[in-house]
């Protein structure tokens, strides 16, 4: 992998769950307080101001302003793997393999010129994916998996809970077009575990975020998505998605 290519990782109280730098070349980004506990299990970190902690939005925003590289991938501490489907067939890339698409996947944002790029989200499941839409460049980049290229754009961060569909829509409202690779996706534990964001995530603060999200980009381009979702918490007899659907007003894929 080329090393103008920074790799970084927020985490937060998380030091004995980290594991993403067993399979990509990482750096955690922690907490001045909590670095001790990261070096002590041998972990790569690069130390951040409390006062930059605590809030998704704020440690990533401090990511971007510091990054040494102009190349900037940001990933989960729980990234364990990147996933490719070759037609009904599914295989787990090798950390080698999964270098060569980083690298491989700044090179063609570059070549077409745009600032953020990423993988699907959902394309574990198949349904989520289809062969003849490998690519697009007007949907949503989720930001376990997130490369930035030159970005000048920074996270709200009244939004916290939900930066990473803000900052899509960042993307697309600046530029006009990002870049996802449709047949890739990752492998990671996004809810349940603690510490991250499991620690300021509850049902009230979601819905706060949701209702903040479309007041910023309006209901037209911010939806409850009524399909069926894993993504769901259990509120008496009915369920309410934590994730929002995007419509976004750009035509292409």
């Amino acid at each position: 992998m080329s090393n103008e290519i920074t790799i970084a990782s927020p985490s937060w109280k998380r030091a004995d769950r980290a594991v993403t730098h067993r399979y990509l070349p990482t750096v955690y980004v922690v907490a001045e307080s909590q670095a001790e506990e990261y070096r002590a299990r041998d972990l790569p970190v690069w130390v951040c101001p409390d006062s930059a902690q605590g809030s998704t939005s704020r440690v990533r925003n401090w990511i971007l302003d510091n990054t040494p590289t102009k190349k900037l991938l940001m990933v989960d501490d729980d990234l364990r793997a990147l996933g490719q489907w070759n037609g009904t067939s599914r295989r787990r890339m090798n950390s080698d393999e999964a270098l060569e698409f980083v690298d491989h996947g700044f090179t063609l944002a570059e070549e077409m010129r745009v600032r953020m790029w990423g993988v699907n989200p959902a394309a574990a499941d198949k349904q989520a994916y289809r062969e003849s839409n490998p690519f697009s460049m007007g949907v949503f980049v989720g930001g376990p998996f997130t490369g930035f290229v030159d970005c000048p754009l920074r996270y709200d961060e009244r939004i916290p809970l939900k930066e990473d569909y803000d900052m899509t829509l960042q993307v697309l409202n600046r530029y006009r077009r990002l870049l996802r690779f449709n047949m890739v996706h990752y492998f990671n534990d996004m809810h349940g575990m603690p510490g991250g964001c499991a620690d300021i995530r509850n049902l009230e603060r979601e819905k706060e975020q949701f209702d903040l999200l479309v007041k910023k980009w309006g209901s037209e381009i911010v939806r409850v998505d009524k399909g069926n979702s894993h993504n769901k918490r259990r509120v008496r007899e009915a369920s309410y998605d934590l994730n929002p659907k995007l419509r976004i007003p750009i035509g292409g894929v």
